[in-house]
């Protein structure tokens, strides 16, 4: 009773490590500074600088599980490569056979040793019959209890890939069939947890419990960290697609120091946590007032708001969206971006090596003969000021089209072969070139900024504790108030011109699943971003908080890939990823600065029209 544990406001940034050797499939802690990593080929010991102390020989994967666990005596307990049951000494001198594969039609997938019994914890699968079970073996490796069935006698695992066990004594595991399944200690279902309330389903992956009987779980589908209770209600996304890991797989939690250490699936870093404090036993001790890591409460869309500049007019979102005539365009197979050069012209690509320049009537005027591929890199155009275009070619070279189409010119030579852009955009208040670039070995992302003259100005990788913002840029654009917002693989994250990372749109309601594609904003510093999961074009305000769905699922393009809005006649441009075709909108209405905005309509209806 010396101190109790509250949870803090959110997950405060500890430590972050880079491995050598080996991903981050797995985590278990031995002492506060070692833990033991794994990936589907490799187990090693490592400490907080990263580096291997000590590397297994026979351990094996081909999958992602929860392989190895430690127990009270810092023994290592680990499935090897013919599915028996390892234990290494402390001293790493020694390696026994703990449990003996006797049963070829079983294969241990995760093991996890119960500090509270001393009992251990093994997930069993059965490949042939597509099923599952739980054993528990003494310390003598005897065993004591199989979990298989629920009361009903349906099976209630496919494939348990990690396992945990609460304070309460309850078997937690991570099941491939979309759950996380609990049951008490006696072998009783108690429940199945398959995702948020927001009905985004779940991909479980690594887990652990924390001693305030939290579980957390890692959901490969939504990218995050889920807190749940210990009777499977959803209490918040812990982390949302975290800087540096982007991709969260591996859970640990460490008792002695409450330090959360989370690995990540796309890369072979770690980065480490705190969410938890001790407080004295003299202060507020109310568990009610833990501050709730986020809310998910929805934000009301604004009917009206005042340009960035001018007084001459007033914009007003229409509700709904008007439709205008669409395009059908010649000579590209779908519309992967498009740039507007003016009202009635507009540069469009497609995902093979096709970029050409059309007018309203989709007739092809020009094209392109060495533009880059746009099925990988998307983003691949923008115009100036000057009408000229500017493209990524196929050497991964940015060049320059003069207005007359008559003269091309490199305007950024590729100088290094570790990386290459992916988008581009020309910035209409600086100037300024922001380009989208993407390392393949590292599997990581940058902006960087070039002024008038090609020279780099700005590059833009990290947060401020030092993590990676972006794993593969493919669109990028401006806001009005000078943020660069980029189309990630799973998010749009968004920096304020001088790189500070404001925040990641991970979709609605937070949490969600998202797939970024196409992406702009308009005159009142809204963000229109192409998702290609719900097929929406979704708005979000300047500081990220969702609005609406502008278009669900548009008639005649049905999966909206690309956008672009002509600021000089307030119509958005949305281009198909299946067909050639663009569908123009216009969603916002100029309205003369002296009328009253507030003038009953003629019907009565005073109500603000909303998106």
């Amino acid at each position: 009773n010396q101190c109790l544990l509250k949870l803090t406001s959110g997950a405060e940034f500890h430590q972050s490590l880079t491995l050598t050797g080996v991903g981050c499939y797995h985590i278990s802690c031995v002492t506060s500074d070692r833990v033991w990593v794994s990936d589907k080929y490799n187990l090693m010991l490592t400490d907080t600088t990263g580096v291997p102390l000590y590397r297994v020989e026979d351990s094996w994967s081909v999958y992602d599980n929860g392989l190895h666990t430690v127990n009270s005596e810092s023994e290592l307990i680990y499935i090897d490569r013919n599915y028996n049951i390892n234990k290494l000494s402390e001293d790493m001198k020694t390696t026994t056979t703990f449990i003996e594969r006797t049963d070829s039609t079983w294969e241990p997938w995760c093991v996890y040793w119960s500090p509270s019994t001393g009992d251990l914890l093994v997930g069993m699968r059965n490949y042939g019959r597509k099923t599952g079970k739980v054993t528990r073996y003494n310390q003598s490796g005897q065993l004591t209890q199989t979990i298989q069935n629920h009361n009903t006698g349906r099976g209630l695992y496919k494939e348990p890939i990690y396992i945990t066990e609460n304070n309460n004594g309850d078997v937690v595991v991570s099941d491939s069939c979309r759950a996380v399944v609990v049951t008490e200690r006696g072998g009783r279902h108690r429940f199945s947890y398959t995702g948020p309330p927001s009905g985004s389903g779940l991909q479980p992956h690594g887990i652990c419990t924390d001693p305030l009987s939290h579980i957390l779980v890692c959901d490969d589908r939504t990218r995050t960290v889920q807190m749940i209770d210990e009777d499977g209600r959803f209490l918040s996304h812990l982390l949302i697609r975290p800087s540096g890991i982007f991709y969260p797989h591996s859970l640990s939690y460490d008792v002695i120091t409450h330090r959360l250490w989370v690995g990540s699936g796309a890369n072979n870093t770690v980065v480490i946590y705190r969410y938890i404090t001790r407080q004295d036993a003299l202060t507020d001790l109310n568990p009610a007032t833990a501050d709730v890591m986020e809310s998910l409460s929805e934000i009301p869309t604004t009917g009206t708001e005042k340009p960035q500049q001018g007084n001459q007019c007033l914009l007003k979102l229409m509700s709904p969206p008007e439709l205008l005539p669409s395009l059908t365009l010649t000579g590209v197979g779908c519309c992967y971006h498009i740039s507007c050069v003016t009202s009635d012209r507009v540069w469009v690509s497609d995902y093979r090596y096709n970029l050409i320049l059309t007018d309203t009537t989709g007739v092809p005027l020009h094209r392109v003969e060495d533009s880059c591929n746009g099925l990988y890199d998307r983003g691949l155009h923008t115009v100036n000021s000057e009408s000229e275009l500017i493209y990524i070619d196929r050497n991964y070279n940015i060049n320059k089209l003069s207005k007359d189409m008559k003269t091309t010119t490199t305007f950024i030579e590729r100088t290094d072969s570790t990386w290459r852009p992916g988008c581009v955009y020309w910035s209409p208040s600086t100037g300024d070139l922001l380009v989208g670039m993407y390392n393949n070995d590292t599997e990581t992302g940058k902006v960087t900024r070039y002024n008038q003259s090609g020279q780099l100005t700005q590059t833009i990788q990290n947060d401020n504790t030092q993590l990676g913002l972006y794993r593969k840029p493919t669109y990028i654009t401006e806001n009005n108030n000078g943020d660069v917002v980029v189309s990630d693989l799973d998010a749009v994250v968004v920096t304020e011109r001088g790189g500070r990372h404001r925040f990641s749109y991970t979709g609605h309601p937070s949490g969600s699943r998202l797939e970024p594609q196409g992406i702009c904003t308009d005159p009142l510093s809204h963000i229109l971003v192409c998702d290609d999961i719900t097929k929406t074009v979704q708005m979000l305000d300047r500081d990220g908080q969702f609005l609406s769905h502008l278009l669900i699922r548009p008639s005649g393009i049905f999966y909206p890939r690309s956008l672009s809005y002509d600021v000089n006649t307030h119509r958005l441009l949305v281009g198909s990823w299946l067909y050639n075709t663009v569908v123009i909108y216009r969603y916002i209405t100029r309205q003369d600065a002296l009328t009253d905005e507030n003038t009953p309509r003629p019907d009565g209806d005073n109500s603000t029209p909303a998106v």
